[in-house]
Parts: structure tokens; sequence; C-alpha cells
């Protein structure tokens, strides 16, 4: 099939080059010549492992293809995804300027008699499928007709940051929300070679798979300020939220994953669409309380650790220095949207505190957006030296096992803040460390 994306961010770049490497020839736009240009010679430019192997194997094969050009892009393209950004307002609400820009756009574009698929990829409110459709008439001057030439359909993605790939080859569902028969026969057919493990395709109606992105992301963003709100609870009571943990997630109706308290969720999906989806009911006057906490103590937890800083330093840390580990939202990304790494960072800096961090894959991009303001270490240990203390805020698996008598020989004293709960307990207490972690026994050899 051949396929346009329109839109080379996160879930467009993922997208388009999964989408070649069954097969399908794809052309992905961008009015960013630069990036264009860099990934035109197979230079991707996010980090996300296993992408930039699949992007030069289908370059090479002729079957991606990137371009500025909206109207080359989508030349007898059968299916046109929107990747396109759907940043939050001042008021939370979805912004769809960029989505209804290109709706405006593809309606001039468009040739009336080729039935052409367009597929809002983008995570979009209720509604958005019916307002992209209304923009791509208007601007068609009557020549478009809906259902007849063309069809808008939403097939929201679910793709996790440092295992997007895999996610996509082998997603655990399909939802698409499609008016037309015909619609849902071509996204069909596309997807077909992804769900060959009889992981379904779920079709329904649009508006329901506008929600499902919403619902989904908002609810395991429930469940992680959930663990974080018992991991508070069990510092006051004595209890350790990893074996609470373990004893929820055993429960096969609860499960395993998004149990591990932390300094709070971040990134471009979750907070964004949490907020999102609380505007939404906010705009039918339905109050989303659940919702409000969500964001509420989120935000409270991305600084939860400073205070316990601030207690060990007897509440004055000017002058003070510390090593950072980790600054990406999570490991296996460069993304640093609404890291809880640059709210600590933040509040340390306003106390009087430097700061020198490391990590793997996102200094680049905290450098371009801190400057100076911080240093920067070429590893781990380098971060390490003359250091009062080391905060940890990445659970980055090369954190996981540290040479622990150097760290504590290049720290000045041996004090860990752990927002990610990385090290044991009982090897911490031999080892001799000053160690907090969220939920569990603080470590303190004095």
């Amino acid at each position: 099939m051949k396929i346009a994306v329109v839109g080379t961010g996160y879930v467009g770049l993922v997208s388009g080059t999964c989408f070649a490497e069954t097969g399908n020839i794809v052309t992905c736009i961008d009015i960013d010549k630069g990036k264009i240009d860099k990934l035109s010679y197979g230079v991707v430019t996010i980090y996300e492992p296993g992408l930039e192997k699949l992007c030069e194997r289908n370059l090479k094969e002729d079957r991606l293809k990137f371009t500025t050009s909206l109207s080359e892009g989508i030349k007898d393209a059968q299916i046109i995804f929107l990747a396109l950004p759907t940043p939050p307002g001042e008021d939370g609400s979805a912004d769809l300027k960029y989505v209804l820009g290109v709706a405006n756009d593809l309606g001039k574009l468009i040739e009336p008699g080729n039935f052409t698929v367009i597929v809002d990829k983008s995570t979009v409110p209720v509604g958005t499928a019916e307002r992209v459709a209304g923009a791509i008439v208007q601007h068609s001057n009557g020549r478009l007709v809906e259902g007849k030439d063309f069809d808008v359909v939403s097939n929201p993605e679910f793709l996790r940051e440092g295992v997007a790939v895999d996610d996509f080859m082998k997603p655990d569902r399909v939802v698409i929300g499609a008016l037309t028969d015909q619609a849902k026969q071509i996204m069909g057919h596309l997807y077909a070679p992804y769900v060959r493990q009889c992981n379904p395709i779920l079709f329904m109606d649009r508006r329901s798979a506008e929600l499902t992105k919403y619902a989904a992301n908002s609810f395991l963003a429930t469940k992680i300020t959930f663990m974080n709100e018992v991991a508070r609870i069990c510092e006051l009571l004595g209890a350790d939220v990893d074996m609470v943990r373990r004893g929820m997630g055993s429960d096969e109706r609860i499960g395993k994953r998004f149990l591990f308290p932390g300094i709070g969720y971040g990134g471009s999906c979750f907070p964004k669409d949490v907020q999102a989806l609380a505007k939404s009911a906010e705009e039918v006057s339905y109050n989303f309380r659940i919702l409000e906490a969500v964001m509420n103590v989120n935000e409270e937890q991305k600084t939860y650790i400073i205070p316990r800083i601030k207690k060990y330093f007897n509440g004055n840390l000017k002058g003070k220095h510390f090593a950072l580990w980790g600054l990406a939202f999570k490991p296996n990304t460069d993304d640093i949207r609404e890291a809880p790494a640059l709210y600590i960072i933040r509040e340390l800096l306003n106390a009087g505190a430097t700061i020198k961090a490391y990590d793997p894959e996102a200094m680049d991009n905290v450098r371009a957006l801190l400057g100076d303001s911080i240093e920067f270490a070429d590893n781990p240990y380098e971060a390490l030296k003359n250091a009062d203390g080391l905060i940890i805020a990445t659970e980055w698996n090369e954190f996981r096992t540290p040479e622990f008598d150097k760290v504590g020989s290049l720290l000045k004293n041996k004090v860990v803040f752990d927002g990610r709960n990385l090290f044991d307990l009982q090897l911490m207490k031999e080892l001799n460390f000053y160690y907090y972690s969220i939920g569990r026994e603080t470590i303190n050899p004095k």
C-alpha cells in the first residue's frame, strides 16, 4: 500500500518506519527541512532503540522517503496518517491547530474519485474526526464528499517510549474508529501483518476510539499515582512499599505493571492526556474528581524527595553540591518533557545548591534547555566527584549495579537519595550508606 505520514515526531517517525518494514511504500512529511535532510540520510532525530536500523534498511530498499512537500508526499496515497503535535493549551485542552491546518490543506489537494483514508494518529479529543472531516469538505469547495471520497479514521497509538518499535510491530491491540466499511477494510488489511499472533483489531465508532486513548493513559497514570500515595503511607506506618507492591501485583485483577513507586510520571503522554481528559469532562459539565487528584498528587510527587534532602542537611542546601543520575523522564529515551529531574534541578538551584548530572541519552536536550546552570559529566562516576550526595531520578539499567566502593570513595559522604528504588536495602546497610528511597525504610548508619 502507498502511505503518507504527516509529521516526523516520535509517533510519525516510528509509525512510518514500521509501516515500511512490512513492505508498504511510505512517505513521511514535515515542514522542518533540517530534520527531513537528516532523515533522508538515515540520521534518526530521536533516540529509540532499534529505530535507526529499521530506518536505514527501508531507506536503502526505497520503501521509506522523506519530503517537506505535502502535495508530493500524499500523491497517490491510499492512506494519509496525521501524526501531528497536539500540545496542551493554557486551559489544559488539546490544541488542534496543526491537525486542522493540515486538514484544511488536504481539502484542497485530495482529488475526488479515489477513496482516501485520513487517519488521526495523534492523541486528540473526542469529536476531532468529525472536525477534521468538516475542514476537509469545507476547503474542497464541495468537491469532496465524506464517506464517498474519503473517510476520517481514529487510530490512536499506544507506543511506550523505549520499546516503541516492538510495541508497533507486536501490538497488544489495534483500535480503529471508522465511519465506513470501506475504511475498516483498508485499515484491517494494513494492520493484518502486525496481529498475526491473534491480538485483536478492535473496530468501533470514532468517538469511542478517541476516548479509548485518553482513558487508557489516564488509568495508567492513576495506577502510578495510587502507588505513590501508598508509598507515602508506607513511610508513615513503617511498611515496605516493595512488599506491598508484590502482594498487590500477584492479584491477577490488578497485575504487576505500573505499580512501581517513584518521583512521579512525566513524558509527552500521561501529563497532557490526563489534563486533556479532565478538560473534556469539564466541557460537558462533569467534574472528573479522580483525575484532579491524580494531577495534584503527581505534581507534588516530582519534588517529594526535596524535603527529605533538606532534612538530612539540616534545612540548608546553600553551597551543597549534588550528583544527579538520570535526566530523561524514563530510561531508554532522550525525552525530557515533564521529566521529574527538571523539577528537582529547579528546586535545588533555588535553594542555592549546585549540580553535576549524567544521563546516557538526554544530556544534550537538558543542556539546550538549561544551558550552563548545571554541569554535565561524561560518565556516572565523574558526576560523583566531591558531591555531598547522589540523587537518582531515572532508572537506567546502568545505574542498577554500580561499583559501590567507587561510589562511596568519590562522594564526600556516602549519601544517596534514590527516587526510583534501585538498590537493595540490606546491601546499602552493609555498605554503610545513608540511603533514602520511596516508601521504604531509610538506612541511616548514624
